[in-house]
C-alpha cells in the first residue's frame, strides 16, 4: 500500500452536515499547519496484534462521541475562511502498513544518519512530519479530514498503533482523555458514560467559553500591548538553526526519570510553592545562556510561553473529556546573565507566569497572541530563521499524570507518546 494520502476528503452533502466557522485560535493553528506546527499525534506500542475491525469500531464511536474528531477542514477561497463541516457518519479508515512496508519506511528514515533510537520512536516521528493539510489548493473549495489513523507492524512482534490529528481539534488533555476513552472501548471495559458521549454536538471554541468580563481589554490597550509584544521579539534571543537549508521538521528527544528522582524534583517544587513547568523553564534558560558560551556578565533576554489549559475557567466549566483545543498562552520574558540560582530562577519564571493568570492575561491576550502568530506565519521574511518562532521554549503549566493500569496489559499496551509538531514555533516541554 502506498504511503500518499489523499488530504482532500470527500465533501459531504450541505444538506447532510452541519457546519461552524473555526474560532480565532483555531485560526491560528489552520495557518500554522500548513508549514508543519499544529499536527497532533498519539502512538500506542503493542505486543499483541491490532484487531482493525475492533479498532475502527472503537475509533468511529469515538467520533460519534466526539464530533470535532469526525469533522473535516474547509477552506473557501471566497471569503478566505475556514470553517468545520461535520458529516451525520464517521468515515475513518486505518492505513495499516505491513511488516515490509514498516521497514521500507524505518531504513529511510534511519538512512545516512543511523541513530539508536527505537522504531517505536521513530515512527511517531514519521507520523509528525506527515502533513495531510500541506498542500491544498488555496483557489479551490478545499476539505480535508482532521482524524487519520495508521498500524505499523514491527519485527519482533511488535505493533504501533498511531492516531494523527489536526491540533486545532485535539490539544494535549484532549490527546490524553482520547486514550485513556480508546484503551477502556478495545480492551472491553467499557466507559462512564460522565466520560464517553458528552459532547454529541461539536463545541464552539475556546473564545465562546471565555467568562464574561474576563477577556475585556480597552481598544488602545490592545494596541499597546501588540505593540510591545511586536518590539520586545525584535529582542528575545533564541538558538539559531543549524541547518537553514533543510526542509524543516520535528523531531522528540525523550528523558525518562526514575521515581526516585522525579520524587525529588517534585519535592523541591512543592516547597517552593511552585509547579513543575517554572523548573524546566529555569533549566532551560541556563542551558541555552551556558550553551552560548557567553560570559556571567552577558545578560539576555529570553521568552518563555507557558500553555495553560483553560477548561476549569470557562463558562460553563468543561471537563477533561471534551474534545478541542482549549488551552491559551501567557509569554513572559526573563533576562539571564549567567551564574543564576536554579532554584532561585526558577521561583521568579514561575511567579511570573501566575501573576499574569491570576490578571487573566490568558484571556485577555488571547486574540493578540493569535494575531501576531498568524502575522509571523503570514510573512516569513519579516524575521530571520533564527528568531521565527514564539518563543525560546514553551512549557505546559499542568502535568499529566498517567496511572499505569493492568486491564490494559491485556490488550498489550507497552508503551505510548504523544506530542505535536512545532517546527515552525520552536522547542517545547511536555512532561508525564
Amino acid at each position: 500500500m502506498s504511503e500518499h494520502e489523499n488530504s482532500n476528503a470527500p465533501t459531504v452533502e450541505a444538506e447532510s452536515a452541519k457546519r461552524r466557522p473555526v474560532g480565532g485560535t483555531e485560526l491560528s493553528w489552520c495557518k500554522a499547519v500548513t508549514g508543519g506546527t499544529g499536527i497532533t499525534v498519539l502512538a500506542l506500542l503493542l505486543s499483541k496484534p491490532p484487531d482493525i475491525t475492533l479498532l475502527r469500531n472503537a475509533l468511529h464511536k469515538l467520533q460519534i462521541s466526539h464530533p470535532i474528531l469526525n469533522s473535516q477542514l474547509h477552506f473557501n477561497p471566497t471569503s478566505n475562511s475556514y470553517s468545520y463541516i461535520t458529516p451525520p457518519a464517521p468515515h475513518l479508515q486505518i492505513q495499516p502498513f505491513d511488516l515490509q512496508l514498516t521497514s521500507q519506511i524505518l531504513q529511510t528514515l534511519d538512512s545516512g544518519n543511523p541513530t539508536s533510537i527505537s522504531p517505536f520512536h521513530l515512527i511517531l516521528e514519521h507520523e509528525l512530519n506527515k502533513n495531510a493539510w500541506q498542500n491544498l489548493d488555496p483557489s479551490v473549495d478545499t476539505v480535508a479530514d482532521l482524524f487519520f489513523a495508521s498500524t505499523y507492524t514491527l519485527e519482533n512482534g511488535r505493533w504501533v498503533v498511531a492516531l494523527r490529528l489536526h491540533t486545532s481539534a485535539c490539544d494535549r488533555t484532549s490527546a490524553l482523555a482520547l486514550l485513556r476513552e480508546l484503551l477502556g472501548l478495545i480492551g472491553g471495559e467499557g466507559l462512564d458514560s460522565l466520560e464517553l458521549g458528552k459532547d454529541m454536538e461539536i463545541s464552539l471554541g475556546i473564545e465562546d467559553y471565555i467568562p464574561s468580563g474576563k477577556g475585556n481589554k480597552p481598544f488602545w490597550a490592545r494596541g499597546v500591548d501588540m505593540l510591545g509584544y511586536s518590539l520586545n521579539s525584535l529582542r528575545f534571543a533564541n538558538l539559531s538553526f543549524k541547518d537553514t537549508e533543510s526542509p524543516r521538521m520535528s523531531q522528540v528527544v525523550r528523558l525518562q526519570l526514575n521515581s526516585e528522582d522525579t520524587d525529588r524534583i517534585l519535592s523541591g517544587c512543592k516547597s517552593r510553592d511552585i509547579e513543575l513547568c517554572g523548573l524546566l523553564a529555569a533549566a532551560a534558560l541556563i542551558a541555552t545562556h551556558s550553551l552560548k558560551g557567553l560570559p556571567h556578565d552577558r545578560w539576555e533576554k529570553y521568552a518563555v510561553v507557558t500553555l495553560t489549559d483553560c477548561r476549569s475557567n470557562l463558562d460553563p466549566v468543561l471537563s477533561n473529556h471534551h474534545i478541542g483545543f482549549f488551552h491559551s498562552a501567557i509569554l513572559n520574558t526573563h533576562d539571564v546573565g549567567g551564574g543564576e540560582n536554579l532554584w532561585e530562577l526558577a521561583k521568579r519564571t514561575y511567579n511570573s507566569f501566575a501573576n499574569a493568570k491570576n490578571n487573566n492575561k490568558h484571556f485577555s491576550d488571547m486574540a493578540d497572541i493569535n494575531f501576531l502568530m498568524c502575522k509571523a506565519i503570514e510573512n516569513p521574511s519579516l524575521t530571520p530563521s533564527g528568531s521565527l518562532r514564539t518563543s525560546l521554549i514553551s512549557v505546559f503549566e499542568d502535568p499529566m499524570i498517567n496511572h499505569s493500569d493492568k486491564e490494559h496489559q491485556g490488550i498489550g499496551l507497552e508503551d505510548f507518546m504523544g506530542c505535536a509538531s512545532v517546527h515552525g514555533v520552536g522547542p517545547v516541554l511536555g512532561y508525564i
